[in-house]
This record gives structure tokens, sequence and C-alpha cells, in this order.
């Protein structure tokens, strides 16, 4: 993320300059709306790249389910936006199942080697964990994620759903402009590390806008996993290759702690916001902040105080500060740290936490609602439905950028940073233990209303994903907007809240509040008065995909204009 703080003058100067600049002179849908939303009577895909949003659509027209073409797309997007995600990641889903009814969440994140003690870091004089090389990784659950959800969802055979990137992976495809961006920021930083440079680099050089990237090595390491299935990765040839690398580079992940790894299906949390029910996946993750968030918001009468008004962005901020106070103490792996989640996300909680937040004042420094018991980030989202109403919201990354620039030689992908997340500190909910899983950005979401599928979406980014899925209702339900407009609509980050992992400090000084461009100067000023200090920030503002139940028949489609993808259907 690039960040510049601007003095106040400039500020003001950038916002009266830009605040009615839009992409073109559109005759229909809000100034700020890049294009129109997107309609399919059968089948729509939304991916963050237009070849793999091709390979969803044609997964689904050769007879493949919704989940088929996640993850035919999501393989995909591993090969074309290394930048943000890959087979080293992890993964989240919930899918929506027509036969049943019912929603079905996947938790498919890894867990920290079981060589690696928190005593290790001691004796290293680390205060936080690094976030590059190999002391950040963790077990990466995106495979096994992919085969659960094939063995329950699928309908074509894996080798039929990987056959489309492994072509790609060896014949090549053309980089795209947002991608070719963020992986020239990575190559300086990651190239020190083994493997990185040899297989993510043409001659030392971040591939340019347009250029024919190939890997090879990946297109090997699928085939290997369509012939043999997860196991091949978790259990064969590949666990063995990556057991020999971490062994001869410092390393703690082995063998072992791959072969034992497991995702585990969960039970989907919901709370109701003006008779819509919005959907996460429980912690480890952090989805529940977002509804936290919005039990926050729903006494107030957003809609007269209008999008953009001091009252839409001061009462947003407040009520994320309240909630991340609460995700910085308690949110974490359930299996060694209990979370309050019906407690939290509980209307009854949201009313005396509300009572906190002044109209007038700006905090400055927020505690946790509930004292737990001791016991920059990059990703993809996509979303995928098919002709018989099941759709999938998916998520799936590396975490940091282009991740650890841990890459076993001749397998093609980089493993994951998750591990940053976790504190060095003893008794803290997140603290680092051998075998657990650590605090996760990462996270789909769901909307059903009366009991019906209604919307399928997520927004990527770190810290924004709460936000932006707060932001992404409020700017449908309260503002009026259309799918794609909801998603072009200038939005709001506020940074600097406490943070479940070890970086930084708690907040004391309020933080800060970063406006896109399109914000009035009347705003930005009335948000200045009520204490709130705000800055002009490029770039931290997530990506999105969506996909909504169209009442008439079919589907609705819209995708993010900062990233390079699109939505479209047939």
């Amino acid at each position: 993320m690039r960040t510049q703080s601007l003095t106040i003058a400039s500020l003001c100067l950038l916002t009266i300059a830009t605040g009615a600049a839009h992409a073109a002179d559109r005759v229909t849908g809000k100034p700020f709306a890049t294009r129109s939303e997107v309609y399919a009577p059968h089948a729509m895909a939304a991916t963050s790249h237009p070849l793999a949003t091709q390979i969803a659509l044609q997964t689904m027209r050769e007879g493949g389910s919704a989940v088929d073409a996640a993850i035919a797309a999501n393989a995909a997007l591993g090969l074309m936006e290394p930048t943000g995600n890959g087979i080293g990641g992890d993964l989240f889903a919930i899918v929506w199942d027509p036969k049943t009814k019912q929603l079905h969440g996947y938790n498919g994140s890894g867990r920290s080697p079981k060589a690696l003690t928190l005593e290790e870091f001691e004796r290293r004089g680390l205060q936080d964990i690094p976030p590059h090389g190999p002391l950040p990784v963790t077990v990466p659950g995106t495979v096994d994620a992919w085969f659960a959800l094939h063995a329950k969802f699928g309908r074509r055979t894996m080798a039929q759903n990987l056959a489309p990137t492994i072509a790609y992976a060896r014949n090549g495809h053309p980089v795209h402009e947002v991608i070719a961006y963020y992986w020239g920021r990575s190559v300086p930083v990651l190239s020190k590390w083994p493997g990185f440079k040899e297989q993510f680099t043409i001659d030392g050089r971040a591939p340019r806008r347009g250029e024919t990237w190939r890997n090879p090595n990946l297109a090997n390491t699928l085939e290997k996993i369509a012939r043999g299935g997860r196991d091949a990765f978790y259990t064969g040839e590949i666990a063995r290759t990556i057991d020999d690398y971490f062994k001869a580079n410092d390393g703690f992940l082995r063998y072992e702690d791959l072969a034992a790894h497991h995702g585990e299906w969960v039970d989907p949390v919901s709370t109701n916001y003006r008779g819509y029910d919005v959907w996460e996946l429980p912690p480890n993750g952090q989805g529940i902040a977002a509804l936290q968030i919005l039990n926050l918001l729903e006494p107030y009468d957003l809609k007269s105080y209008g999008f953009g008004s001091p009252e839409h962005v001061h009462l947003f901020v407040e009520a994320k500060k309240l909630a991340f106070a609460d995700r910085a103490a308690s949110y974490a792996d359930p299996r060694f740290h209990r979370t309050p989640v019906a407690r939290l996300i509980s209307k009854d909680y949201a009313r005396e936490r509300g009572a906190l937040i002044s109209m007038a004042r700006a905090m400055k420094a927020a505690e946790p609602g509930i004292i737990p018991e001791l016991n920059e980030g990059d990703t993809i989202y996509m979303t995928v439905a098919d002709a018989d109403g099941m759709m999938v919201s998916l998520i799936q990354s590396n975490y940091r950028g282009m991740g650890s620039g841990m890459a076993p030689p001749g397998l093609g992908f980089i493993f994951q940073d998750r591990g940053e997340q976790f504190v060095l500190k003893r008794g803290h909910a997140n603290s680092f233990a051998p075998g657990k899983r650590p605090f996760h950005t990462i996270i789909p979401a769901f909307v059903t209303k009366d009991g019906k599928p209604w919307l399928s979406y997520g927004v990527m980014g770190g810290a924004m994903q709460p936000q932006g899925h707060v932001q992404i209702l409020l700017n449908m339900i309260d503002f009026g907007m259309n799918l794609q407009e909801a998603g072009d609509a200038p939005r709001i980050q506020h940074d600097g809240s406490t943070e479940p992992a070890g970086q930084g400090t708690a907040m004391t000084d309020g933080g800060e509040v970063d406006l896109e461009s399109g914000f009035p100067i009347d705003t930005i000023r009335a948000l200045m008065r009520k204490g709130h200090s705000v800055r002009f920030a490029d770039g931290p503002y997530g990506g999105y995909q969506a996909i909504m139940v169209n009442p008439d028949g079919g589907y609705v489609g819209a995708s993010e204009s900062r990233k390079d993808g699109m939505a479209a259907g047939y």
C-alpha cells in the first residue's frame, strides 16, 4: 500500500479538484459508476481477472457446477495473479446449496509448524514475526479446500477443472496492468529468498504489462495434483520437495505438518440488518467484525443523512473502532481460544457498545467490550453462480503481497506468510503456538433475504475487508445504489485500530480516516471538527466482486473498477 499524508490545505484543494470527477459521461447511473451492472439469465462469474472469469463460465457451460467453476477460476488466478494468491496460501468459502436451501462454510486455513515454538522467536530476540522468509510460513490450505468443496458439490473431474490453468501455464498469457504494478513492487523485496527470482521473474525483473508470462513449474505441479488428488500435495512427492526445501533454508515446515493438515466445514454466522441476513464465517477469521459494525449502525437513519455526509462517515468510523477493539482482543483459532461469537454479534451487545458513540466527537481510544479469558494484505475474491442456483463466495490469499518469498524449486508457487499475524506475547488470544491457525483477514460474505439467496460478495484487502463488506451493504440497502455503483462509490478506510497481530500499539490517537476522492469538502471539514484525522491514501481501499439474484430471473454481476477483473455471464 502506498500512503501519502497531505496537509489540510492540499487535501482541500485535491477534493475540490476531484470531487466531481468521474470515469466518463455516462447517461445512466451515479456519476462515479464506471460501468453498468452485468445481467445474465443462466450463470454468472465475477473475478479479478478476465481470463479467470471466462474459465469459470466455460466450466459451467461444459456441465460443471458453480463449485467446479470456482475451483477452475481460482486455479487460474493463482497463475495469473500471483500477487494476491496461489496454492501456497489459504482459502475460505461460503456455498449456497439450492437442493437443501442451506449455506455451507469451509475454513481452509493452515496451521503453524509443530517444530516452531514461541521460545524459538524469543531466542532470536524477535518482538514480531517477520513478514518474509521461512518464519511466517504456515501450512497452505488451498488444495485441501479445493478437494473438500469438490467432493461435496463438484460435477466435473478435478483434472478437467485444472486443465485450463495448466494450458495457460505452459502456453502463456499476457499480464494485466494492476497485477504488473504489484508484481514490480514485489520483486525487489522477495528476490533474495531462494526460488523466487528463478521462478517469478524474467531475467531478474517482473513481467511488464501485456508481456506473456509462463509458469511451466506450476503446470507440472497442477498436473500431479490432477492425477494424484489432494494427497499428491500433502503426502506425495510435492510434500517431500517442500520438506527438503525448508530443511535446507532455515525453515520449520515439515512433511509431517503437511500430512496432518485438514480444513473443516463450519457453520456461517449471521446478523439481520434492516431485513437482510448477512452471513460471515466465525473466527479464526475477522468476518464477524462486519456483523458487529452493522449492528452498531442499525439504530441510525443513515438514509436520511445521505451518502458521504459527515454523519455517515463519522458513524461508520466510530462503529469500526469499537468492533476492531474486540477483533484485536478476541478473534483467534477456536481450538486455542474461545471467542464469544454469539455475544459479540448480538443486538444487546451492540446497544451496550453503541452508547459509547458520540455524534459530536471522535473516539481517541477504544477498549474491547469483552475481556477474553486467557487460554498489506493482498488477496483475490471471486464469486460464481450456476444455472441450478448454486452460488459460491470464495476468497484466497498469500497474505502480504506475493507471500513469504519462499518458492520451493520446480513447484512454481510461493508460500504464504500468514504466520506474521500471530502475536509473540504470552497469554494473548492470538499468541503463537505450534499447530495453531493464525488470525485471518480473508473473509467471504453472503446475504439472504426471507431465507432465499440475495447476494454473494466480498471485498479484498487486509483490514479493509470487513469495512468494505459493511460499506457495500450500506450503499445498497441505505443509499439505494445498484450492485456496480455500490462497488464504485468512494470508500472509507479507518486505519490505526489496535491490531490482533503484534505489529503496532494500542490506538490512543483515534487513528486515521482515509477517504477516496469524491467526498465533499464540507464532509472533510466537519470530520476534522469532530476530531478525526483525515488523510489522502493511494490504494488501500480493496477490491470487490459480487453476484446478486435477479428477482426477474438469472443473476446480476459487478466487478471491481480498481482491479483488472470483470463480471460476465450467459
